[in-house]
């Protein structure tokens, strides 16, 4: 139960995003025809009939499920960039990425996933990671752990000693002054390497998988699902100013996540320079 709106139906907003990757994306999926996929800023970034639909369709499942909630959604404020602003507002917000990795979903990679989140004034409550190529659903809600089809996941600790894997921000979509920071953790010790997907490199780490994450953009879409899900299964994060990252205001970029405290301390002292 998230206690700020007990009577969400936790059990229905999971259907809801299934239901939208069921219906939206998964019948697109390897399926796309030329003019199904566009650039939005650059070739690197695309947008698809998928990303689209599947927007739309949790934009009206969600807010009929959390009457007076707004919606973030990826394609809507590229559509209109004002629309970020409501994480800002009073109003709860749904945090939405109909397909987060549209490179992998047009390639037919299914690194793909759905990624919502509900937030209040800055605080992510409860989030979804679904993958439904791989048929795996993340969940978390603050102070109640994350769970990966209804198994309860820890991140743990890497052992002493063990370099560092690390998924950091990719240079498709980075600038050079970004790249130069990122380059920082090119050192003994730590194996950095491009990310995919960032819902799924956030889940990697909140099982244990990965170590650890350096990102340089702020888009919420991409890291309030994700924040929440680490954060339960044990892990930690920071921006380069020692600050927790939050999706209600700027932030001092870039920003480390971490399985543990330490480990995201030391990505964030590696993206420092010291």
């Amino acid at each position: 139960m998230i206690t700020e709106f007990p009577a969400l139906d936790l059990s229905a907003v999971e259907e809801a995003v299934r239901k939208a990757a069921a219906v939206e994306i998964m019948p697109r999926f390897r399926q796309l025809a030329e003019h199904e996929v566009d650039e939005k800023s650059g070739p690197h970034d695309l947008v698809t009939v998928a990303d689209r639909k599947a927007e739309e369709h949790l934009t009206a499942s969600l807010t009929r499920l959390l009457p007076g909630s707004a919606v973030v959604g990826e394609e809507a404020v590229h559509a209109d960039p004002t629309v970020y602003a409501a994480l800002r507002a009073d109003a709860p917000v749904w945090i939405v990425d109909p397909v987060d990795g549209t490179r992998q979903f047009v390639s037919g990679d299914p690194g793909f996933c759905t990624l919502v989140a509900l937030a209040h004034r800055g605080e992510i409550l409860a989030s979804w990671t679904y993958a439904p190529a791989l048929e795996e659903l993340a969940t978390a809600v603050r102070g109640e752990g994350a769970y990966v089809n209804g198994e309860r996941i820890h991140s743990g600790s890497p052992e002493p000693g063990a370099v560092l894997r690390v998924a950091m921000a990719h240079p498709l979509y980075t600038s050079d002054e970004d790249k130069r920071t990122l380059s920082r953790l090119d050192v003994p010790g730590v194996a950095a390497r491009p990310c995919g997907s960032a819902g799924l490199e956030y889940l990697k780490v909140a099982r244990g998988e990965m170590d650890g994450l350096a990102f340089s953009w702020p888009s919420a879409w991409d890291h309030a699902a994700g924040l929440l899900l680490v954060a339960e299964a044990g892990g930690a994060q920071s921006t380069v100013a020692g600050v927790p990252f939050r999706v209600d205001r700027d932030n001092a970029l870039p920003f480390a996540v971490g399985r543990d405290e330490a480990t995201a301390m030391r990505i964030r002292e590696l993206l420092r320079g010291e």
